[in-house]
């Protein structure tokens, strides 16, 4: 990260007011990335999701074999967890966020890859979402990211080095069979933390979410 920052035009010198521009645009880059997690809204959500889940659906199955494998995987020492995931609808991070919590795997960070209003992005972000930031292209490029994209790899090091689980929607919206842009990047990143032993290794837990009728 210091060294992309160095390259930007905040400054030709390494003086003080150049550390403090830099420094600034950093914690501005990370504030679009992702939010402290609010516990109340936690709780509220972890509360209300059922309540919504049973009215807009008769069940919610899922394979009781496949979840122990994957509690047995969660309990591995220093080895963290990436899931990668269909997308079939816009429930599915809240729904998956609700399994993986109630299961006691821990609140997991999902990527989000949607625009939306600032009010929204913040809520989802107290919630565990996470986003591109904004100096980031949302189409697929192999050019220089610049400090944004040194940001976003430090921040997904520290995430999977802290153990918590990562979710990545491989698809784009509902009902694309392609692997979208914003995925390309954030599997980049998980690619670049394992390649740079940031983490000894990941477990990569594939996701298969499907609906009788998508919401």
């Amino acid at each position: 990260v210091q060294d992309a920052a160095t390259g930007q035009a905040c400054g030709s010198k390494e003086d003080e007011g150049s550390k403090r521009c830099w420094k600034e645009e950093i914690y501005r880059i990370l504030g679009e990335i992702q939010a402290p997690l609010s516990p109340l809204l936690l709780r509220l959500c972890h509360w209300m999701l059922p309540k919504l889940l049973s009215r807009l659906f008769l069940s919610v199955q899922l394979h009781r074999g496949q979840l122990e494998m994957v509690l047995q995987a969660a309990r591995m020492p220093n080895v963290p967890l990436v899931f990668m995931c269909t997308h079939q609808s816009q429930l599915d991070g809240l729904l998956l966020s609700f399994l993986l919590l109630s299961q006691g795997i821990g609140v997991p960070r999902v990527t989000v890859a949607t625009w939306m209003s600032p009010r929204l992005r913040s809520l989802l972000q107290s919630l565990g979402g996470i986003f591109l930031p904004s100096g980031m292209v949302q189409t697929w490029s192999d050019q220089d990211e610049g400090l944004p994209g040194a940001v976003l790899d430090a921040y997904v090091q520290e995430v999977l080095q802290q153990h918590q689980p990562l979710i990545i929607f491989l698809e784009g919206p509902p009902g694309s069979p392609r692997l979208s842009d914003p995925a390309r990047h954030w599997l980049l990143r998980v690619l670049r933390a394992l390649r740079d032993g940031a983490v000894p290794d990941i477990l990569v837990v594939p996701v298969g979410i499907a609906y009788d009728v998508a919401p």
